[in-house]
Parts: structure tokens; sequence; C-alpha cells
């Protein structure tokens, strides 16, 4: 008698289903338990999670994710910024490393404009402007 001649494609379908369903399964704790690991809770909550997913693992996944849920995504990334402050934050790391964002010509034309107004001097222009250009 063989085993797989007794079994028909609904049944090797049906169990796939139920193997993908656990795979997702294991997923899920996992990023959660990693999510618990990662989040500002106490020592306490922490354990009282880790506990309540142990003694009651559906219950304490779903409550989990309806509770903590909406942080998730954060904690994951590691950021909390949106997508302005993220490009404000990279600006200004540009302006310390390289000093400016403007581009070569525009600060030639800035100080252009300073000297001709007379806020600075021609020696200090000279000095500026080679700057700029080295």
């Amino acid at each position: 008698m063989i085993v797989a001649a007794e079994w028909g494609v609904g049944e090797v379908l049906w169990s796939m289903f139920w193997f993908f369903l656990f795979v997702l399964w294991i997923w899920l704790v996992i990023i959660v338990f990693a999510d618990i690991l990662r989040s500002d809770l106490s020592g306490l909550g922490k354990m009282a999670w880790t506990i309540a997913i142990i003694f009651l693992p559906y219950l304490g996944v779903f409550l989990y994710l309806l509770v903590h849920g909406d942080g998730m995504r954060h904690r994951i990334d590691g950021s909390h910024t949106t997508y302005e402050e993220s490009v404000q934050n990279y600006q200004n790391y540009l302006r310390s490393v390289g000093g400016s964002t403007k581009s070569a010509s525009d600060e030639l034309a800035d100080l252009a404009s300073l000297h001709n107004a007379g806020v600075i001097t021609d020696r200090e222009y000279e000095q500026a402007k080679a700057k700029v250009t080295a």
C-alpha cells in the first residue's frame, strides 16, 4: 500500500495551505517577539507580553498587534521621522559636511552681490572667491 497514491490533489493542496499558514504564524510570532525587544516598554511590560504570547499564543499576538501595532513600523525602520524631516536632516548633514548645498556658481553670485553692495571688502571677496573655486 503506497501512501502517496491515497492522497488526492485536493488533500495535497489543503496540506500545503495549512503548512503555509503555519509558516506565516511562526513568522508573525518572531516579528512580534522582535518588536517587544525593540520597544520602549519597561522590563516588566516586556515580560508580561512575552508570557502572554507563550501561554496564550493567538490571543497574545493579536492583542499585541492591536495595542502596539501602530508603532511597529517605526521601530522596524528605526525612525520616527516624516519624509520632510528626513529631507531636512539630510540637507543639514550635507551642510555640516560640505559647508553648503549651493552650487559654486550660486555662491559666486552671492559673493558678487555682497561685494557690489559694499558688505564685504575687495580682500574678503577675493579670499571667499578663492575658497569657493578651490
